[in-house]
């Protein structure tokens, strides 16, 4: 058996089968398994410390009974010798593991601790002068079996986030195969296949509806509690429950590919990668092992030595070793990362690099991306306006959106959208060129038309229109054909509702705010006026973005940096944190620490809060957890024995228990707020 503090790695080993959505039966069994062994094993011991402890002469002594047949003490020694070895064998056995691996822990200083109280109380029954400590021996065991299965069903718990994840990803599906329905497993579904979804069913993969419409409820995946409206043609993730309508799915990749399975993929890698705190913990746990098994030995001579009986010099050298056991250490931080990894893939903040997330209490400046982050990134054309009277305001459109049909930036999409608003038929281009952060060109109909940025203009020495005055939260862009500037068209992207309370929260938490984006100066200061921003830089490009980071950082500031794209991928790799935004399915391939389902700038705000909650709980944890220690060893030892204060190794083994419960219910605390 495993090293107890393991224990949530053994659950977290439940890694994904080539299913894709069913963490493996083995790591999640294997846990119940032993949680059952040790529950069995309990009670077996507890209905034989009953008669163990009425042979016992001291507790005869105690109650006033007495109970003497010929050969009482061989079956005290039998009954023991069950207990001891029935009992204790998960603690022996993990003893032998801990010396095989080199790495003594806590099974070590278990095993140790009930093997010198059992071969004494035996040598005591075959002749050797003292007391026997079966009863001692009996109870110990009991509690340590109570204490590790109360431990490891807490554990348990800690995991039980994921397994809600697990379940979100239904086992069947409704194949539409001609025009009969069967029902498949949802692990064969393959690209292309269409599934019906009934009300109220949740989606059995990633999709595109092809036919109906509804409302999905997304929040279990993207911790927005509103459900929202999906037509023909949208986007469906696997996992989300179904409204009131039924639809058609098209398939878009098999079940390990979704984009839940890649969420489950990243809580389980984050569970199991370590961060500086559990390294920490496991160094601490591993010098508590040494000073207890130097404390004991060095107890056990110091009462004997001084002229005390061996028979109390080895029940203190027992008690200190029980009570050392650096279990509470050895969870304190596990225990942590399981329930907080969990958490906030719930609500929508999936970590794949736990150190980045630890971190991110450190931050002291937070730079966001504009587009898509504090704003709402859809660009709709505010207005369209002609400077010629021979080109009406449609002809711009239609120009414009020949021009931007082929691109995916958000200004294109706003101006195609306008053009379908419109029923302006689109034209086809020839020679298409990019202009390198400032516009496009092309041929229509056989005329060289630009649609290009303000910048643009500047550059090349076209006069603006007279009594052109832009308005400071549109971005304007000019169409321009055979040389002629004939009209421009503004669009302007909605600030978030959320943004603002954010930013408020920002400050109250002494963490700077920045907003370096692409955008013209105008609307960059606006935005950053309207938030309440404490500095913008705007007409940013990609690769500035990473010096702008790399300059906050040589003046000694912790970054975070938000960003929602491929474009932002260098900057996200340098800040200290990086946090990808909305990014939904390009999760893989981010080079960000931290990904936010929602680009929703509060959930920003919520992770570094979270992050110092969450760093808070694991020191409390570990404060408790060696705190503990300080003050039980020198008890054990017999320090306070002179004021009759002396513990026995049953209550040692009451106190590491309750240190352990005491490390867990503290870990199930954690909240987001």
């Amino acid at each position: 058996m495993e090293h107890q503090h393991h224990a949530n790695h053994q659950q977290s080993e439940a890694s994904l089968d080539h299913a894709g959505h069913s963490i493996t039966a083995a790591g999640h069994d294997h846990h119940a398994m032993m949680i059952a062994d040790y529950r069995k094993r309990f009670y077996v011991v507890l209905v034989l410390t009953i008669p163990v402890m009425l042979l016992s002469e001291m507790i005869q002594h105690w109650l006033d009974i007495h109970i003497r047949f010929r050969s009482s003490e061989y079956v005290l020694l039998f009954l023991s010798s069950v207990v001891f070895f029935y009992g204790g064998w998960p603690f022996l056995k993990g003893w032998s593991g801990e010396m095989k691996a080199k790495s003594p822990g806590m099974m070590t200083l278990i095993g140790f601790a009930i093997t010198v109280a059992y071969t004494y109380s035996v040598a005591t029954v075959l002749g050797l002068k003292g007391m026997d400590f079966f009863w001692e021996l009996a109870t110990l065991i009991l509690i340590m079996l109570l204490g590790h299965w109360i431990e490891m069903r807490s554990v348990a718990g800690a995991s039980k986030e994921l397994e809600l994840l697990v379940q979100l990803m239904p086992d069947d599906a409704h194949l539409v195969h001609g025009d009969h329905i069967m029902d498949v497993k949802t692990i064969s579904l393959r690209e292309n296949n269409i599934i019906l979804v009934k009300p109220g069913e949740k989606i059995a993969a990633d999709g595109l509806i092809t036919e109906g419409e509804t409302y999905l409820n997304e929040s279990m995946l993207t911790g927005e509690s509103k459900p929202v409206k999906k037509n023909t043609g949208d986007k469906v993730i696997a996992g989300s429950i179904n409204g009131n309508g039924a639809v058609k799915v098209s398939v878009l990749h098999g079940s390990k590919d979704s984009y839940l399975s890649q969420v489950i993929k990243l809580v389980q890698d984050a569970q199991q990668s370590k961060s500086k705190t559990q390294l920490l913990a496991d160094k601490a746990a591993k010098w508590l092992t040494i000073i207890a098994i130097i404390a004991g030995i060095a107890t056990f001579l110091t009462w004997y030595l001084s002229g005390r009986d061996i028979a109390f010099s080895i029940e203190r050298m027992v008690t200190v070793i029980v009570i050392c056991c650096p279990h509470a250490l050895g969870l304190a931080v596990p225990l942590v990362v399981a329930k907080s990894t969990a958490l906030s893939a719930q609500h929508g903040l999936l970590i794949k690099n736990r150190t980045a997330f630890e971190n991110s209490r450190k931050v002291t400046t937070i730079v966001f991306d504009k587009t898509g982050t504090l704003t709402i990134g859809k660009f709709e054309v505010s207005k369209i306006v002609s400077l010629k009277n021979s080109v009406p305001e449609n002809e711009i459109i239609r120009l414009a959106a020949a021009l931007e049909q082929k691109s995916e930036h958000p200004i294109a999409t706003g101006i195609l959208q306008k053009a379908k608003n419109l029923s302006v038929t689109i034209p086809s281009t020839e020679n298409f060129n990019a202009i390198t952060g400032q516009g496009v060109e092309a041929i229509v109909e056989g005329k060289k038309i630009w649609v290009v940025s303000p910048g643009y203009l500047k550059e090349n020495n076209i006069a603006l229109p007279a009594g052109f005055t832009p308005n400071a939260t549109e971005t304007i862009v000019f169409v321009i054909s055979n040389n002629e500037l004939v009209g421009y068209i503004a669009l302007s992207d909605e600030i978030r509702p959320e943004s603002a309370a954010a930013i408020r929260t920002l400050k109250q938490n002494k963490i700077q705010s920045m907003l370096v984006t692409g955008d013209n100066n105008k609307v960059a200061k606006s935005v950053s006026e309207t938030l309440g921003i404490d500095s913008f830089i705007a007409e940013v490009l990609p690769h500035q973005k990473l010096e702008k980071i790399k300059e906050l950082q040589r003046k000694g500031e912790f970054v975070a940096m938000t960003g929602d794209g491929v474009n932002d991928a260098p900057a996200l790799a340098q800040a200290d944190v990086g946090i990808a935004v909305g990014s939904g399915s390009d999760i893989a391939a981010e080079t960000a620490g931290i990904v936010l389902v929602n680009s929703n700038p509060k959930d920003i705000v919520s992770l570094l809060l979270f992050g110092k909650a969450t760093y808070r709980k694991m020191i409390q944890n570990l404060a408790w957890a060696t705190g503990y220690n300080i003050v039980a060893l020198p008890l054990a030892a017999g320090v306070l024995y002179k004021t009759g204060i002396l513990l026995s190794p049953a209550a040692g083994a009451v106190l590491m228990t309750v240190s352990t419960i005491v490390v867990a219910i503290n870990a199930g605390f954690l909240r987001i707020k």
